[in-house]
């Protein structure tokens, strides 16, 4: 089961891209509301959730992802129940993916660390040691980061990969027409 948090404010386009493909890839795909079931992303539209937060598992999660948008990851910071699952999550060997400004709540709780990863440009100073690099996706090991909006797409297809691999990545990139980013579509 992936997992993807919605925090009120969250950036849409990171949010529902990556679900949308991830079940295109035959994945369980599941909404989770950090502020209940009816979300308003940071763009007004308003997105019902498959479950709230509390109705999340660990046992049987393959992979935790966060989108970005402002408010929405200061939503998910303003949630201690949020931020504990994240770290149960991490701790228990699931993937944790976060794109844009997300991967500043990984770094803050010391997710990240050292590892290679990107964040939304200028974002950089609250991502501690990371090493960042200028790519639009970064998955090592079990933590996948990508840049921003315009990169949704292509996080998406790195999540289809490290759940399903390459072939099924590149069969969903072909789907959609997709020609761009890491060129799966070939």
């Amino acid at each position: 089961m992936v997992y993807i948090l919605l925090g009120n404010g969250f950036e849409e386009i990171e949010a529902l891209t990556p679900c949308d493909l991830l079940r295109r890839a035959g994945l369980e795909v599941a909404l989770a509301g950090v502020n209940g079931i009816e979300i308003v992303g940071s763009h007004k539209i308003a997105v019902r959730a498959d479950l709230p937060l509390d109705a999340v598992h660990v046992e049987n999660m393959d992979m935790l992802i966060l989108p970005g948008g402002l408010r929405g990851v200061q939503s998910i910071l303003d949630c201690r129940a949020a931020l504990e699952l994240v770290k149960r999550a991490w701790e228990a060997g699931k993937f944790v993916c976060a794109i844009c400004a997300a991967p500043t709540i990984l770094a803050k709780l010391g997710i990240i660390g050292d590892a290679p990863a990107v964040c939304y440009p200028g974002k950089e100073p609250e991502m501690g040691a990371a090493e960042i690099r200028d790519a639009n996706v970064v998955r090592h090991d079990r933590l996948i980061t990508a840049r921003a909006a315009g990169a949704s797409v292509d996080f998406a297809l790195a999540l289809i990969e490290a759940l399903k691999g390459a072939e099924e990545a590149r069969r969903i990139a072909k789907q959609i027409v997709y020609l761009g980013g890491n060129s799966l579509a070939e």
